[in-house]
């Protein structure tokens, strides 16, 4: 008999669903060849640090961090009281007895097709297994009944998913060791509760500069030169290259004065028919970028109805990275586009390299809808939008009927001074346009002919320079997915093949899989938020983002990135688990080094509470708090306090100390002006007991 154990209880009834005639018991599935039971998601979770040392004060110090566990250690999930959840106990007491059941002859990891859900069951079952018993993989790419039957008559031994347990584990536990000692340090040193995560911190810190670039931007006013006139009864606009500075409108008058001297002539026409080719199918992120630029639905509310999908057995797996489908996927497509057609959509199947290409799938092909076509009724008005638009996108991709267009490219001269390029086009046949979202609109041009001369009036137009702008759904997940590439804003449907090199080298932010949740928890931590398909930072983001910034944790998108990499050697076996972990801790390490410099040079602020003096206003006790160095006393009226920053300069807690001991602080190099130029000053109390700025030493 062989156990088969899911990641979830909706996947279990799928697989029994494939199965057919099997028994609902406790908890369970029965039938004579098969047990199927599952887990809740992680029934595991890797212990916290007071269970590798005993210690019963759960109280947080610096006492014990950093800390690196001699060997991980996972134990039952527990709740906020950190006592062990009576379900999951129930569950895994269950689990444990058919592992350990001699008629139980192998076990089938039936986990989500993806590194998590590996490991979900990996670990529950190595935590319950007394011996060795054959274990193989269920790998479904989507839930159907044809597809687990298919599945369960082609599964692999689960050593051949090895390396992808092991990225999974190297991900858990690096994640593990920089949120849990740095979530502390920073906790410890602001007395406010900081998330601190590998991805996590990346990610708001990019919201953060975005934000505060748009903030700090200053318009700038300049020319440009235009022509608007009409030849032969039609408006030719004409837009130079050429920019001036604001105080150089005479000599953008002068330029315009020249080419209005010259003439404008056409000297290429160029008109072609052209196939305008769909857009490829959806990766996760793509799907997301077209339902938050659409209907401003969030990442957490798309990716939570398409996995809903994928259960119920509509959609494929949605946590993919790719546009691409597997070339052994071919006979699959061919059936699901006959139920297309049957539907009355004109769908032909298509063997081409920009639909069909192994080398840009790394663990999952493109999201496409499944045999099972949802009935009306079947599916509520979100849903509805989030399988549409997966099933367009499918009907685009293999439609047989193609969108033509007559393209026109026009070329005018000006004289010896500028060459100008106008491009229209006009849609012949819609094609896959009727079913897909395009939103190219007919652009006509002038009738002009080579050889003719164009009526020219070119005049200085005022303009002025326009600050970034915000991160939308589409921008943002388009950063994260590659934080490397210069133009982050779109990237290139044509030539992907930088996109792709970044995901498989782990450049990306996050994955697929985590990245959706990562953002939720930093909008939960009111560290962000989301405004329609706009995010924006909050006061507690920028506090975050600051802090780090004073305590010199540098946790940008390159280390992200280089621990990224990491991962993906773990994943081709090019790096051991320890190897990976290994280099996380010594990053880390660096943080709680403590670097011996000149006071004046100094940038240490101290922990939350720690004593610096006496206040010279009411003589009572001065601590470090949240933004600074304040009296106990503030509730009695007392508003002695000395700032964190001053200047944009961390002032150090020795500094602080010595200020209020002697009156007056050591140099400090490195304040700021108001006009951006670096300075050097002692500070000091004046005779009102204010501080300001000494020069005179």
């Amino acid at each position: 008999m062989q156990l088969i154990i899911a990641e979830k209880p909706s996947l279990a009834r799928n697989i029994v669903a494939g199965i057919g005639e099997m028994k609902r018991m406790d908890g369970y599935y029965k039938n004579d060849n098969y047990i199927v039971t599952w887990v809740f998601g992680h029934l595991f979770s890797l212990c916290d640090i007071e269970d590798y040392t005993g210690e019963k004060n759960t109280r947080w110090s610096m006492e014990n961090l950093p800390y690196f566990p001699v060997e991980f250690k996972f134990s039952l999930k527990r709740d906020e009281n950190k006592n062990i959840d009576k379900g999951v106990e129930k569950q895994f007491n269950l689990i444990k007895s058919f592992c350990n059941d001699p008629k139980i002859t192998s076990i089938v990891n039936a986990g989500d097709a993806d590194r998590e859900g590996e490991i979900i069951v990996r670990l529950c079952v190595s935590n319950a297994l007394d011996s060795d018993k054959p274990m193989y993989r269920l790998w479904l790419p989507d839930q159907t009944p044809q597809t687990v039957r298919a599945g369960l008559e082609d599964m692999k031994e689960s050593k051949e998913y090895d390396n992808l347990a092991n990225e999974g584990l190297a991900r858990t536990y690096i994640d593990w060791l920089y949120g849990v000692n740095l979530t502390r340090y920073a906790t410890l040193k602001t007395g406010t509760l900081l998330r601190v995560g590998r991805v996590i911190v990346p990610i708001v810190k990019a919201i953060y500069e975005r934000d505060l670039a748009i903030e700090n931007f200053v318009k700038e006013i300049y020319y440009g030169m235009q022509s608007s006139a009409v030849t032969n009864d039609e408006i030719v606009e004409l837009v130079s290259q050429n920019k001036f500075n604001k105080d150089e409108l005479q000599k953008a008058e002068m330029m315009c004065h020249k080419y209005n001297e010259s003439k404008a002539i056409v000297t290429n026409k160029k008109t072609k028919k052209d196939v305008i080719q769909p857009g490829k199918l959806y990766s996760l992120t793509k799907l997301q970028n077209f339902l938050g630029k659409k209907y401003k639905m969030s990442m957490e509310q798309s990716l939570a109805i398409a996995q809903k999908l994928y259960e119920n057995g509509y959609l494929t797996y949605p946590r993919t990275n790719s546009e691409y489908l597997a070339t052994n996927e071919k006979g699959k497509i061919k059936q699901i586009l006959e139920g297309v057609k049957a539907l009355g959509y004109p769908v032909a199947f298509k063997d081409k390299k920009t639909i069909f290409d192994d080398k840009k799938i790394e663990s999952h092909s493109a999201l496409t809808p499944t045999y099972k076509i949802p009935k009306k009724g079947d599916l509520n008005e979100d849903e509805l939008k989030v399988y549409q638009a997966v099933f367009r996108r499918f009907v685009a991709v293999f439609c047989a009927e193609e969108c033509t267009a007559l393209k026109t490219e026009l070329e005018i001269k000006v004289g010896e001074y500028e060459d100008f390029k106008l491009k229209g086009m006009i849609i012949k046949e819609k094609g896959w346009t009727k079913f897909d979202d395009y939103t190219q609109k007919d652009k006509l041009l002038p009738s002009l002919e080579i050889g003719d001369e164009v009526n020219i009036d070119f005049k200085p137009k005022e303009k002025e320079t326009t600050p970034p702008k915000h991160y939308t759904i589409e921008t943002l997940n388009n950063y994260l997915r590659n934080p490397f590439k210069e133009d982050k804003a779109k990237l290139d449907e044509e030539n992907d093949e930088e996109d792709y090199k970044a995901i498989f080298e782990g450049l990306e932010l996050g994955t697929e899989a985590t990245r959706t949740g990562i953002i939720d928890n930093a909008k939960k931590s009111k560290y962000i938020e989301l405004k329609k398909d706009v995010y924006y930072i909050l006061p507690d983001g920028r506090y975050l983002i600051e802090s780090l910034t004073q305590f010199g944790i540098s946790m940008d998108k390159y280390k992200t990135s280089n621990l990224g990499k990491a991962l993906k050697k773990v994943f081709r076996n090019e790096m051991s688990v320890n190897e990976s972990v290994k280099m996380a801790e010594d990053e880390i390490k660096e943080v709680f080094v403590t670097k011996e410099l000149p006071i004046e040079e100094e940038t240490d602020v101290g922990f939350y509470g720690d004593e610096i003096g006496t206040c010279p206003l009411c003589g009572g006790v001065v601590i470090k708090g949240r933004y600074g160095y304040g009296c106990l006393n503030y509730k009695q009226g007392c508003k002695f306090r000395i700032s964190n920053v001053i200047c944009k300069r961390i002032i150090s807690i020795n500094n602080a100390k010595m200020l209020l001991r002697t009156g007056e602080t050591s140099k400090i190099k490195g304040f700021i002006s108001k006009n951006n130029k670096e300075f050097d000053a002692r500070l000091k109390f004046d005779d009102n007991n204010n501080i300001v700025f000494d020069f005179s030493k």
